[in-house]
C-alpha cells in the first residue's frame, strides 16, 4: 500500500505503516502544483530588495544580516551543515524515517515555500531505504527539531552520514548514486523548510501510542492471567459495575476486555461458592481502573496527534494569500507535554502489573501455589529474580514519568528564550514503552506458570490461547533453567500477542 501525500491529508496508521513497515511513499499531483505555486512567491520575494526572514536573512539571533543574491545558497548550505550538530547514540530508524515523512507531508503542504524536487527527492530517500543517521542529543524541542532533521537535511544535499536499506553505514554519495537519486542544492528558504518542525517528537508520539494501544490490550488479557493464578473473582468486571456507575470509556473496555478473557474459566468457577474471600487485592480488583486510565490518556494523545498531523508547521510560513510571515508554531509545548502525559500511565501500569507479579511468588498470598512458582522450592529459585528485573524496570518508569516539558534552557543569544524540550520527552517516553513491554512479559510468564499449577483446574478458552503463544517459545514449569532467553522470548509474545 503507498501512502501518498495530499491535501487531504495522513492518517496516524499511515506513519506507522512507513516508518515501520517501509510502505513506499507517493506525492500527488495537486500536492506538487500547490508546491510550485507559493515556491513562486518565495521567487519573488527572492529577487525584492526588503529582507524577508529565512529567505533573505541569517537566522535565529542572526536574523538581522540581509544576505546578498549571490550567497543564498552557501546561507541554505550553511545553515544546514551547521545545525547538524548532534551527539550521542543514533537514534532507531523507525523514528528517523518517520520524522523524515512528517517533514514531507509538510513540506507537499505547499506551506513551506520549497521546490517540489525537495520533495520528491526526500521520497525517493524513504523508498530507497535510505535512514539519514541522527543523534540522541540536538533538539530542544523548539524552533523544530533543528539538529535531528538537519541530519536528514544534509543527505538530500548528498553529505552527512546514512544507512542502506541493509542498516549499514555506506557513503551518502553511493546510496544515493545506487537509488539514482540526484544530490538537491538547496535555494532560497528550503534549508529552513527542511529542518523547522516538530516532526521528530510528532513522529515518536505516534509510534508510542501504536505501542501503548497494542500493551493495553495485552495487558488485560495478562491482568486476567494472573486473576486466574491467584484464585480470583471476574465478578468485579461485569459490565454493569463500569460505565453505568463511572463512566470512563477507558475502564469500561478494558473491564470487559478482562470479563470476556476469563468467560469459561474453570478456575474461576471452582471457588466461587466456597470462597471466604470478600474481595481481591487491588492490583487484581482494580486493574481496569488502571489500565482504562491508560487508554483514556492514549484518546487524548491521539487527538494531539491527530490535531499536529494536520498543522504545516514552519517559519516563516507561506499563507494562502501568499503573504510569508513569522510565527511560533514550531513550540512543542502540545506534543512535548501529551508525551509526558503518557509516561505516567505507562510507569502505573507497570507498577500494577509488578505487584500481581509479586503476589503470584508469595506462598502466604498466592493461595497455595509453590513460593516462587518454583519446581522444588529452596533447591529451585523458580521466578524469584524475574520479579527482581521487574521491579529493576518498575523502578526506571517512575524515574522517567518526571516531565521533560517543565523545563527550558534559553538558546541563540536568548533569541530562543523558551523550548519544549519536547524531543526529551520523546525519547523516555520510548524507553519507558520499551521497560513497559518487559514488565508485561514477567508477568505473562509467572501467570501462565501459576495458571499451569493450577492443574487439573482449566483456565479459560482465552488465556488458554495465550498460554499456547507463549509456550511455543517459552517452556513451562520445571526446574531451574537459564531464564533470561526465556524472558527475552516472552517480551516478543507481548509484543506481537494476539488477544482477539
Amino acid at each position: 500500500m503507498t501512502v501518498t501525500i495530499n491535501s487531504s491529508g495522513m492518517t496516524l496508521d499511515d506513519v506507522v505503516a512507513v516508518a515501520r513497515l517501509d510502505a513506499p511513499v507517493g506525492l500527488s499531483a495537486e500536492a506538487l502544483e500547490g508546491m510550485a505555486r507559493t515556491r513562486a512567491q518565495i521567487d519573488a520575494l527572492a529577487q525584492a530588495p526588503e529582507p524577508v526572514y529565512g529567505v533573505s536573512t541569517g537566522f535565529g539571533a542572526l536574523a538581522t544580516r540581509h544576505i546578498p543574491l549571490e550567497q543564498r545558497v552557501q546561507l541554505q548550505r550553511s545553515l544546514v551543515r551547521s545545525h547538524a550538530a548532534g551527539l550521542g547514540e543514533p537514534v532507531e530508524r523507525e523514528v528517523v524515517r518517520a520524522l523524515m515523512l512528517l517533514r514531507l507531508k509538510t513540506l507537499a503542504s505547499g506551506r513551506t515555500g520549497a521546490r517540489p524536487v525537495v520533495a520528491e527527492t526526500m521520497a525517493a530517500v524513504l523508498n530507497a531505504g535510505i535512514t539519514p543517521i541522527v543523534h540522541e542529543y540536538g533538539s530542544l524541542g523548539c524552533s523544530g527539531d533543528l539538529a535531528p532533521l538537519a541530519h536528514c537535511a544534509l543527505v538530500l544535499m548528498g553529505e552527512g552520514r546514512a544507512t542502506g536499506r541493509d542498516g549499514v553505514e555506506h557513503p551518502v554519495a553511493d546510496l544515493l548514486a545506487d537509488a539514482g537519486i540526484t544530490p538537491v542544492e538547496l535555494q532560497e528558504k528550503e534549508g529552513l523548510a527542511l529542518i523547522n518542525g516538530t516532526d521528530g517528537m510528532l513522529g515518536m508520539l505516534i509510534l508510542a501510542i501504536a505501542d501503548l494501544e497494542h500493551l493495553s490490550n495485552a495487558a488485560d488479557v495478562i491482568a486476567a492471567m494472573s486473576v486466574e493464578g491467584l484464585l480470583g473473582t471476574d465478578s468485579v468486571f461485569r459490565p454493569e459495575l463500569h460505565l453505568p456507575l463511572r463512566p470512563h470509556p477507558g475502564q469500561a473496555e478494558s473491564a470487559a476486555n478482562m470479563y470476556s478473557a476469563l468467560e469459561g474459566s474453570g478456575i474461576v468457577a471452582s471457588h466461587k461458592v466456597d470462597d471466604t474471600r470478600v474481595q481481591d487485592a487491588y492490583s487484581l480488583r482494580c486493574a481496569p481502573q488502571v489500565t482504562g486510565a491508560m487508554r483514556d490518556t492514549l484518546a487524548h494523545a491521539r487527538l494531539v496527534a491527530t490535531r499536529e498531523l494536520a498543522a504545516a508547521i514552519d517559519n516563516p510560513v507561506v499563507l494562502g494569500d501568499g503573504t510569508v510571515t513569522s510565527n511560533g508554531n514550531f513550540h512543542g509545548a502540545p506534543v512535548a507535554y501529551v508525551l509526558d502525559f503518557l509516561a505516567i500511565p505507562t510507569a502505573d501500569l507497570g507498577s500494577i502489573a509488578e505487584r500481581r507479579t509479586d503476589r503470584m511468588l508469595d506462598k502466604n498470598r498466592s493461595h497455595g501455589l509453590p513460593p516462587f512458582l518454583a519446581d522444588d522450592p529452596g533447591v529451585d529459585s523458580g521466578l524469584m529474580i524475574a520479579q527482581y528485573t521487574q521491579a529493576a524496570l518498575v523502578s526506571e518508569n517512575k524515574r522517567l514519568a518526571v516531565p521533560a516539558s517543565v523545563d527550558s534552557i534559553p538558546s541563540s543569544a536568548m533569541q530562543e528564550d523558551h523550548v519544549s524540550m519536547g524531543w526529551h520527552a520523546g525519547r523516555k517516553l520510548r524507553k519507558a514503552v520499551e521497560n513497559l513491554t518487559g514488565i508485561l512479559a514477567i508477568e505473562l510468564t509467572a501467570a501462565a506458570r501459576a495458571i499451569e499449577l493450577r492443574a487439573p483446574l482449566t483456565p479459560a478458552p482465552a488465556t488458554a490461547a495465550i498460554i499456547s503463544q507463549l509456550r511455543a517459545t517459552v517452556p513451562g514449569p520445571g526446574p531451574d533453567r537459564f531464564l533470561a532467553p526465556e524472558l527475552c522470548d516472552a517480551v516478543e509474545v507481548v509484543r506481537t500477542l494476539r488477544t482477539s
